[in-house]
């Protein structure tokens, strides 16, 4: 199960990824832009909300995956020399 910081943690990634909420009945919404998703304050709320073709309140305890693209480390410099 994801937590509401596992949500809040994906939306607010720099830079930002589009990432999927994978619900426990195998529904998934894919979240394109930050301002897609909220995260209710309440501490006691376990409410999320997705805008997508629609308006999906969710219960973050139905959420068994938040699923964030891979990122490749970048390219680091070779530090080998070449012996010249």
């Amino acid at each position: 199960m994801a937590t509401r910081e596992q949500v809040r943690a994906a939306m607010h990634r720099q830079p930002f990824l589009g990432f999927t909420v994978h619900l426990v009945d195998g529904r998934s919404y894919l979240v394109k832009h930050p301002d897609f998703i909220a995260v209710s304050e309440n501490e006691r709320s376990r409410e999320v909300t997705i805008y997508d073709k629609g308006t999906h309140r969710l219960d973050v305890l139905l959420i068994s995956e938040i699923e964030e693209p891979e990122v490749p480390e970048p390219a680091q410099p070779n530090s080998e020399g070449n012996g010249e």
